[in-house]
């Protein structure tokens, strides 16, 4: 298989790996993949970045079925196909978490499906010996993740590019952070890399999908306004915002030293 990449693409991944310092010496990289475009992408373009590091990386490409399709198994015989062209390991883990994930009145499901997924994973990780765990999270990804929570939430939040967890000793990195998604996408299709569908129910019919939406319909008063939500995230960091709500005793107790001090 003859693996390539733009450089306009390496370039922008290289940027995210050296400024981020996402890749290390002796790093064993377990890749999420979850059959999207994304996910296969990651593997793809990181296996052919690798190769021309002066030290050693190795990597493993994971799927964690969530069994959504109860009555049978997702094929993953592409994504196998794929690895073993590419010359990494694949692991697929059977979890029969559907019904928890569909059926909580505590959780969104994308929310829980995302945390069971990301437990599954680290927690494969740590016990494999794997240091670091590699998402696909893109640049629409984070803005698009930065201003749900600020709607959904009432949060100022985002994930960030690197992330160490102390629970698991695992390294969480995002090579592509600075990466459109149409990029990958047409990156995807001009290499033909396999693409899996999604098996949830849900699949095109949850928040993130309405805050694409909202984001294109606002470019198209304003064609400035993903370059905005993304300069947003990193910009004004030393801006005095609002200070936090006051609970109700300390509201009352300022009130005391308001109408009664001399």
């Amino acid at each position: 298989m003859r693996m390539s990449l733009p450089r306009g693409i390496v370039r922008t991944i290289q940027r995210a790996v050296v400024e981020f310092e996402l890749l290390a010496a002796g790093d064993r990289v377990l890749v999420g993949l979850s059959g999207g475009k994304d996910s296969t992408f990651l593997l793809y373009a990181l296996t052919v970045f690798v190769k021309h590091l002066p030290f050693p990386v190795e990597l493993t490409g994971i799927s964690i079925d969530l069994g959504f399709r109860a009555e049978t198994e997702m094929d993953y015989s592409r994504l196998r196909e794929l690895c073993e062209k590419l010359g990494v390991p694949f692991k697929v883990i059977r979890a029969e978490l559907a019904d928890e994930i569909l059926h909580n009145d505590q959780q969104n499901p994308c929310a829980r499906c995302s945390y069971f997924r990301r437990a599954i994973i680290h927690n494969y990780a740590q016990t494999n010996g794997y240091n670091k765990v590699a998402f696909a999270h893109h640049l629409d990804d984070a803005v698009e993740t930065f201003l749900m929570s600020i709607i959904y939430s009432g949060q100022i939040t985002t994930f960030l590019p690197k992330t160490y967890l102390d629970r698991t000793g695992v390294t969480v990195i995002r090579p592509l952070v600075y990466l459109r998604e149409s990029e990958i996408a047409g990156t995807v299709r001009k290499q033909e890399l396999p693409v899996m569908q999604s098996p949830c129910p849900l699949d095109r019919h949850t928040k993130r999908e309405a805050i694409k939406v909202l984001i294109r319909s606002l470019k198209k008063d304003n064609p400035n306004i993903f370059a905005h939500l993304a300069a947003a995230m990193r910009e004004g960091r030393d801006i005095q915002l609002w200070p936090r709500e006051l609970g109700k005793e300390e509201i009352r107790a300022k009130s005391q030293q308001f109408w009664f001090s001399k």
